[in-house]
Protein backbone atom coordinates (compact mmCIF):
# COMPACT_ATOMS: atom_id res chain seq x y z
CA UNK A 1 0.00 0.00 0.00
CA UNK A 2 1.68 3.09 -1.12
CA UNK A 3 2.12 5.94 1.59
CA UNK A 4 -0.53 8.89 1.91
CA UNK A 5 0.75 12.31 0.26
CA UNK A 6 1.26 15.00 3.11
CA UNK A 7 -1.41 17.56 2.41
CA UNK A 8 -0.11 21.12 2.90
CA UNK A 9 -2.75 23.49 2.84
CA UNK A 10 -2.03 26.55 0.99
CA UNK A 11 -2.37 29.79 2.30
CA UNK A 12 -5.63 31.86 1.37
CA UNK A 13 -6.14 33.81 -1.24
CA UNK A 14 -7.75 36.97 0.25
CA UNK A 15 -8.48 39.04 -3.08
CA UNK A 16 -9.77 36.45 -4.74
CA UNK A 17 -12.36 35.24 -1.91
CA UNK A 18 -12.97 39.31 -1.90
CA UNK A 19 -13.58 38.94 -5.51
CA UNK A 20 -15.67 35.42 -5.77
CA UNK A 21 -18.09 36.52 -2.87
CA UNK A 22 -21.69 36.77 -3.50
CA UNK A 23 -23.63 40.00 -4.07
CA UNK A 24 -25.28 41.60 -1.16
CA UNK A 25 -28.42 40.64 -0.65
CA UNK A 26 -31.76 40.16 1.67
CA UNK A 27 -33.26 37.11 2.59
CA UNK A 28 -36.50 35.90 4.72
CA UNK A 29 -35.35 33.61 7.20
CA UNK A 30 -37.53 30.69 7.26
CA UNK A 31 -36.02 28.62 10.06
CA UNK A 32 -33.95 30.09 13.55
CA UNK A 33 -30.58 31.43 12.36
CA UNK A 34 -27.74 32.36 14.71
CA UNK A 35 -29.59 33.84 17.29
CA UNK A 36 -31.97 35.33 14.72
CA UNK A 37 -35.56 34.62 14.00
CA UNK A 38 -37.94 32.55 11.81
CA UNK A 39 -39.76 35.30 9.91
CA UNK A 40 -36.72 38.17 10.11
CA UNK A 41 -35.56 39.55 6.95
CA UNK A 42 -31.87 39.07 7.07
CA UNK A 43 -29.18 41.34 5.13
CA UNK A 44 -26.23 39.16 3.91
CA UNK A 45 -23.31 42.06 2.62
CA UNK A 46 -20.65 40.79 0.93
CA UNK A 47 -16.72 42.28 1.60
CA UNK A 48 -17.12 45.27 -0.66
CA UNK A 49 -20.09 46.16 1.68
CA UNK A 50 -18.48 46.38 4.80
CA UNK A 51 -14.94 47.59 3.29
CA UNK A 52 -17.16 50.52 1.83
CA UNK A 53 -19.17 51.07 5.42
CA UNK A 54 -15.52 50.51 7.55
CA UNK A 55 -13.84 53.27 4.48
CA UNK A 56 -16.70 55.64 5.78
CA UNK A 57 -15.21 55.75 9.54
CA UNK A 58 -13.57 58.83 10.39
CA UNK A 59 -10.15 59.01 11.01
CA UNK A 60 -9.27 57.97 14.72
CA UNK A 61 -13.13 56.89 15.39
CA UNK A 62 -14.49 53.30 15.86
CA UNK A 63 -17.32 51.41 15.54
CA UNK A 64 -18.36 48.13 17.10
CA UNK A 65 -19.45 45.07 14.65
CA UNK A 66 -22.84 44.90 16.24
CA UNK A 67 -23.39 48.99 15.04
CA UNK A 68 -22.26 48.09 11.85
CA UNK A 69 -24.44 45.06 11.57
CA UNK A 70 -27.49 47.08 12.73
CA UNK A 71 -26.82 50.14 10.28
CA UNK A 72 -26.65 47.61 7.42
CA UNK A 73 -29.22 45.64 7.89
CA UNK A 74 -31.40 49.29 7.88
CA UNK A 75 -29.63 50.75 5.32
CA UNK A 76 -30.83 48.02 3.57
CA UNK A 77 -34.14 47.51 4.32
CA UNK A 78 -33.32 44.60 6.55
CA UNK A 79 -34.33 43.67 10.52
CA UNK A 80 -31.15 41.96 10.90
CA UNK A 81 -27.75 41.63 8.82
CA UNK A 82 -26.43 37.87 9.03
CA UNK A 83 -23.65 37.68 11.76
CA UNK A 84 -21.98 34.42 10.42
CA UNK A 85 -21.08 36.40 6.50
CA UNK A 86 -20.04 39.58 8.59
CA UNK A 87 -17.73 37.62 10.41
CA UNK A 88 -16.20 35.94 7.45
CA UNK A 89 -16.08 39.20 5.31
CA UNK A 90 -14.37 41.12 7.78
CA UNK A 91 -11.97 38.66 8.35
CA UNK A 92 -11.33 38.85 4.37
CA UNK A 93 -11.42 42.55 4.27
CA UNK A 94 -8.90 43.00 6.93
CA UNK A 95 -6.74 40.12 5.56
CA UNK A 96 -6.63 42.23 2.32
CA UNK A 97 -5.31 45.14 3.89
CA UNK A 98 -3.01 43.18 5.98
CA UNK A 99 -1.59 42.16 2.83
CA UNK A 100 -1.32 45.52 0.95
CA UNK A 101 0.25 46.51 3.92
CA UNK A 102 2.96 44.19 3.67
CA UNK A 103 3.36 45.09 -0.21
CA UNK A 104 3.90 48.46 0.96
CA UNK A 105 0.79 50.51 0.71
CA UNK A 106 0.10 53.02 3.74
CA UNK A 107 -2.43 52.94 5.95
CA UNK A 108 -3.94 55.93 4.15
CA UNK A 109 -4.49 53.47 1.21
CA UNK A 110 -5.88 50.32 2.74
CA UNK A 111 -9.43 49.80 4.10
CA UNK A 112 -9.10 50.92 7.99
CA UNK A 113 -10.23 47.41 9.95
CA UNK A 114 -8.98 48.40 12.61
CA UNK A 115 -11.78 51.18 12.83
CA UNK A 116 -14.05 48.69 13.78
CA UNK A 117 -12.21 45.23 14.71
CA UNK A 118 -11.02 45.66 18.38
CA UNK A 119 -7.55 44.65 19.56
CA UNK A 120 -9.06 42.11 21.97
CA UNK A 121 -11.72 40.90 20.22
CA UNK A 122 -12.71 37.05 18.65
CA UNK A 123 -11.98 38.02 15.11
CA UNK A 124 -8.88 40.25 15.43
CA UNK A 125 -7.36 36.23 17.23
CA UNK A 126 -8.41 34.79 14.09
CA UNK A 127 -6.27 37.21 11.81
CA UNK A 128 -2.81 37.19 10.66
CA UNK A 129 -1.49 39.48 12.91
CA UNK A 130 -0.89 40.05 16.25
CA UNK A 131 -3.47 42.49 18.08
CA UNK A 132 -0.72 45.21 18.60
CA UNK A 133 -1.03 46.04 15.05
CA UNK A 134 -4.32 47.05 15.86
CA UNK A 135 -3.73 48.80 18.75
CA UNK A 136 -0.30 50.34 16.58
CA UNK A 137 -3.32 51.90 13.62
CA UNK A 138 -5.74 53.06 16.07
CA UNK A 139 -3.08 55.18 18.11
CA UNK A 140 -1.41 56.40 15.34
CA UNK A 141 -4.67 57.66 13.96
CA UNK A 142 -5.37 59.32 17.13
CA UNK A 143 -2.19 60.78 17.54
CA UNK A 144 -1.81 61.96 13.72
CA UNK A 145 -5.08 62.67 12.32
CA UNK A 146 -4.91 62.60 8.58
CA UNK A 147 -8.77 63.47 7.52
Amino acid sequence: MPAAKPTTKRPTDWRKRFAKAKEPHTIVLHTDFAGIKTGTTMYIGSPGSIANYIARIPTGETRSIEAMRNELARKNGAQATCPVTTAIYLKVVAEVALADLADGKTSQEVVPFWRLIAPDSKIAKKLSCDSQVIDHYRQLEVANPVD
